[in-house]
């Protein structure tokens, strides 16, 4: 699949998580937060479980790295500055 849309897979060395931090950190988040101590018995179980984490991840969490709003909230005041 890769090959068809002419792409190019990048993969970071072993052990150096900082080639992209972002992800790394999501997915520490993910694992934690939301996997830890869970059971799905289906795949559709866990799209529907994933689809509620990441709902309530983006409306209802407060980062503190983002002033201590959702991403929702976040975004919306800072497509303010621009708008």
């Amino acid at each position: 699949m890769l090959e068809t849309f002419h792409m190019e897979r990048s993969l970071s060395h072993k052990g150096c998580p900082y080639d992209n931090a972002v992800a790394e950190a999501t997915f520490k988040i993910i694992k934690t937060e939301f996997v830890w101590n869970e059971t799905f018995h289906t795949q559709e179980e866990l799209k529907i479980k994933l689809w509620d984490y990441v709902n309530w991840y983006n409306h209802h969490r407060i980062h503190s790295s983002l002033g201590y709003q959702t991403p929702v909230q976040y975004r919306k005041n800072n497509l303010k500055k621009f708008v």
